[in-house]
């Protein structure tokens, strides 16, 4: 629950049913990788389904549980507050890496 990634894996199954795919292209910046852990950690904690359908390809799909509409409700207002403060917190980030020689982290 601790990191970044689940506020944004939920906030956007809470649309509705998604493909890995699909999360991928949502959630701006995450990594195919960081995107397996976040998915499997919210199954793990009964907080997302995945459902994967005997096609060739495999289809899979996330989709929120009952749990997991739950923790929406507190969710969705912190990741709508960073979208909408996402260009103050880049300028204060900017300004501090500039003053503050070594701060910017690795990329």
């Amino acid at each position: 629950m601790g990191d970044k990634w689940t506020m944004y894996v939920v906030h956007v199954l809470g649309a509705g049913t998604r493909r890995f795919s699909e999360l991928q292209r949502e959630i701006d910046g995450i990594t195919p990788r960081m995107l397996t852990v976040t998915v499997r950690s919210l199954e793990r904690d009964g907080l997302v389904t995945r459902t994967v359908y005997p096609e060739v390809p495999p289809r899979v799909e996330y989709a929120l549980t009952r749990t997991g509409r739950t923790l929406l409700e507190a969710v969705s207002p912190l990741v709508e507050w960073a979208g909408s403060h996402i260009a103050p917190i880049d300028r204060a980030r900017i300004e501090y890496d500039a003053r503050t020689p070594g701060s910017a982290p690795p990329h």
